[in-house]
């Protein structure tokens, strides 16, 4: 299928990269972020002496060179600032896969910060920059969580896509 162009019979929802091609190696920096993963929790961390948040976790703050953080959760709620459409696969094993749409999120509430993941409950021609998008933890595995994206949902219907 030719870049740009829908399936016959319309475009069909993104999908996910299959779950067995996640695989983690959290360290010492990032393994509170993966323990809170795998309880649905998102939480981000923010340097104790300046209060800047560093994502992803690293050992010092990019602003002050302090190294302590605390661990703050987050709602999830963010907007697309970036993101791709997949219509190749890059492997074999993502070929039943496609399209997948991996999505940078800004994390308003977490000063910024912006977190990569995967869009679901969308057409590839709905997601946009600027898009809000709320958190859907994905299971991959037992204790293994991943955040994937999706529109934030109208309160008067409860739809997802973009409004």
């Amino acid at each position: 299928m030719a870049p740009g162009t829908s399936p016959p019979g319309g475009e069909p929802e993104v999908k996910l990269v299959p779950g067995s091609l996640i695989v983690l190696t959290p360290d010492s920096w990032t393994l509170p972020f993966w323990e809170a993963a795998a309880e649905h929790r998102l939480v981000v961390p923010r340097c104790t002496r300046c209060g800047t948040f560093r994502m992803p976790p690293s050992p010092f703050c990019w602003n002050c060179q302090h190294q302590d953080v605390e661990w703050l959760e987050t709602p999830g709620r963010g907007t697309v600032y970036s993101f791709t459409v997949v219509w190749h696969p890059l492997l074999p094993d993502l070929g039943d896969a496609v399209p997948y749409v991996p999505a940078v999120v800004t994390l308003p509430d977490a000063g910024g910060v912006r977190l990569v993941g995967g869009m679901v409950g969308v057409r590839p021609s709905e997601v946009r920059i600027g898009l809000e998008v709320e958190l859907v933890w994905r299971d991959v595995r037992e204790g293994t969580a991943v955040p994937t994206w999706r529109p934030v949902r109208s309160p008067v219907d409860g739809s997802g896509g973009p409004h």
